[in-house]
């Protein structure tokens, strides 16, 4: 292909046709300039592509770890309803001078654990 090219530059030397050649110049310019453009937006649509699905990455990422946080949150909450409750117990039979009663020990235990 080179080649061909060659010897159609040569001709147009040789025959003194410079206008002719600095058309063909132009166009093989234009051409090349136009692959270089087209090079540039395919390589810009992939990179394009390629950041886009590392973001849906990241974003499943933050969703299954923010879901994680819900359900331990979740379970803190539920802990601490029952040792709310528990200390309630614990405060009312204090407060009312109330007898020792094994329930307490339930109560008392799952404060410590």
């Amino acid at each position: 292909m080179i080649k061909f090219f060659h010897h159609i530059h040569q001709n147009f030397l040789n025959e003194g046709k410079t206008s002719k050649y600095l058309k063909y110049a132009m166009g093989e310019i234009i051409l090349v300039v136009i692959g270089i453009l087209i090079a540039l937006g395919i390589n810009n649509w992939n990179e394009d592509r390629k950041l886009r699905l590392q973001e849906f990455s990241l974003l499943k990422d933050i969703q299954t770890d923010l879901n994680a946080s819900l359900n331990e949150i979740n379970n803190n909450i539920s802990y601490n309803s029952i040792t709310i409750s528990n200390n309630q117990n614990i405060l009312n039979y204090i407060n009312e001078d109330l007898p020792y009663d094994t329930s307490l020990d339930t109560a008392f235990g799952r404060i410590t654990q």
